[in-house]
């Protein structure tokens, strides 16, 4: 049997490994993204959840973004830019970023377990939107949501790691982010490539 790490994609294959996935350690982590055992499913299971949605076009909900989540959009737009080498399109979007960072109000009565929810939250979201972008054929937005909800799960397992952890969990070591994608690593040295976009070392700056 072969399991499938839903951050990296590494791949554990019990038949090379010698050991059943299910005997190993509750605290074993992906070898390459670092990861818990949580994140993996078998490899059959993984190709099953895509799914059609059938979406109305006049079902319109708007919602009105607050200061803090048009900072994030702008520097995720920013760094598209970057990627697509829209250099002036980048900063203009920066430019936007740092001023709704700056008059963005602070979260009222923010916590860790807030966020560890939002984040659970926001995985429970991307088989929907997947379908969303599969039903209209959009490759970009679908690529970009695997991405996504890559990030998200390693973030969300970090969250969870902290909880049961505390400040322990990053003594004596180093955080990582990539420039690229997001993805946070813990570790001394940054991965030598990056689990998720695969960007080489150098895109990564610590935290």
């Amino acid at each position: 049997m072969k399991y499938v790490c839903q951050v990296c994609g590494y791949i554990y294959d019990e038949a090379k490994e010698g050991i059943p996935f299910d005997e190993l350690p509750a605290d074993w982590r992906c070898p390459l993204c670092k990861a818990p055992k949580s994140e993996f499913v078998k490899q059959e299971e993984e190709k099953k959840q895509d799914f059609q949605v059938s979406v109305d076009p006049t079902d319109v909900h708007l919602e009105k973004l607050s200061a803090g989540q048009l900072a994030a959009l702008c520097t995720n737009l920013a760094r598209g830019c970057e990627k697509q080498y829209k250099e002036k399109e980048s900063e203009l979007f920066t430019e936007l970023a740092t001023y709704f960072t700056a008059i963005a109000p602070p979260a009222p009565e923010a916590s860790v377990e807030q966020l560890a929810s939002l984040l659970r939250g926001e995985i429970a979201s991307y088989p929907w939107l997947r379908g969303v972008a599969d039903e209209h054929g959009d490759r970009g937005a679908a690529r970009a949501l695997v991405w996504g909800e890559k990030v998200v799960r390693m973030l969300s397992s970090l969250m969870d790691r902290y909880l049961a952890e505390g400040e322990a969990m990053l003594a004596d070591t180093e955080v990582w982010v990539c420039t690229a994608c997001g993805f946070v690593y813990i570790g001394d040295e940054p991965p030598e490539q990056c689990p998720v976009c695969k960007v080489p070392a150098w895109k990564f700056e610590k935290a």
